[in-house]
């Protein structure tokens, strides 16, 4: 007897549902902007941080994907020519292919490594010294370039981990001012609770709708670095084994 009692009570719920979003949608009050005026300045201002919190990972995923395809086509534009410059031992001419490709990682870090090898002089037997130290100028420029690469990435996890709790308090703030509805109204009815409910359900829709690119975009960026990183490490690698087999010749 109670389960049929329970089962009946709630199956009036989506008819008084229905019923309501049918009128507030007649009336003209049931838009999101009838919802951002209904809330109060807490809900308002969990809304504009959360905006905030969009434009700015949108910016920086903007930002970083301009960068990064920038990065990779003079690379793949500066690599071979470089390669033959010295393979043909034309250091002077490498540096300059170098310093043209100005966005390149792998321009920048070959750059550092060469500069350092030339400081010693083209003159004379390559020593021992004289690798080392290019070799910790190639590892000083590799992380300088990883910072720049992941520049902006830390504000993207920030977002993307903190927006669904922004959000999250936005739904509590909504909920509290339903009740709050109830209380002065001195109603039950679905009307009483039903604007601090939108409130609630936009900013966590808000909050969801802004964290959820910024994780994608942040995973997306950090591969990017990664892959990055390995080409750098490579071309140094590289470069240090040309170095050596200079000192031999």
């Amino acid at each position: 007897m109670i389960l049929a009692h329970a089962v009946a009570a709630f199956a009036h719920v989506p008819a008084t549902l229905g019923m309501f979003f049918q009128e507030e949608a007649a009336a003209g009050g049931f838009t999101i902007l009838g919802m951002l005026k209904s809330m109060n300045w807490i809900a308002l201002c969990v809304v504009g941080l959360l905006f905030i919190m969009s434009i700015w990972s949108l910016a920086v995923m903007i930002d970083r994907a301009l960068y990064f395809s920038a990065a990779k086509t003079q690379s793949r534009e500066f690599a071979p020519k470089v390669a033959g410059a010295l393979k043909d031992g034309r250091l002077d001419e490498a540096i300059k292919i170098a310093d043209r490709s100005k966005k390149s990682h792998l321009a920048e870090v070959v750059t550092a490594g060469l500069q350092e090898f030339r400081s010693y002089g083209s003159g004379g037997n390559i020593s021992d010294e004289q690798i080392e130290s290019s070799k910790r100028a190639l590892e000083r420029s590799e992380a300088i370039v990883h910072a720049k690469l992941k520049r902006g990435l830390g504000s993207l996890a920030t977002i993307g981990s903190t927006a669904p709790f922004i959000g999250l308090f936005g739904t509590v703030v909504g909920i509290l001012h339903a009740f709050q509805q109830i209380a002065s109204s001195k109603s039950t009815g679905m009307g009483a609770v039903a604007g601090g409910i939108s409130e609630a359900l936009v900013t966590t829709a808000f909050g969801l709708l802004v964290a959820i690119p910024a994780v994608m975009a942040f995973n997306y960026f950090t591969n990017k670095v990664e892959s990055f990183d390995v080409e750098m490490d490579n071309s140094s690698s590289e470069l240090v084994d040309y170095f050596i087999k200079q000192s031999q010749r």
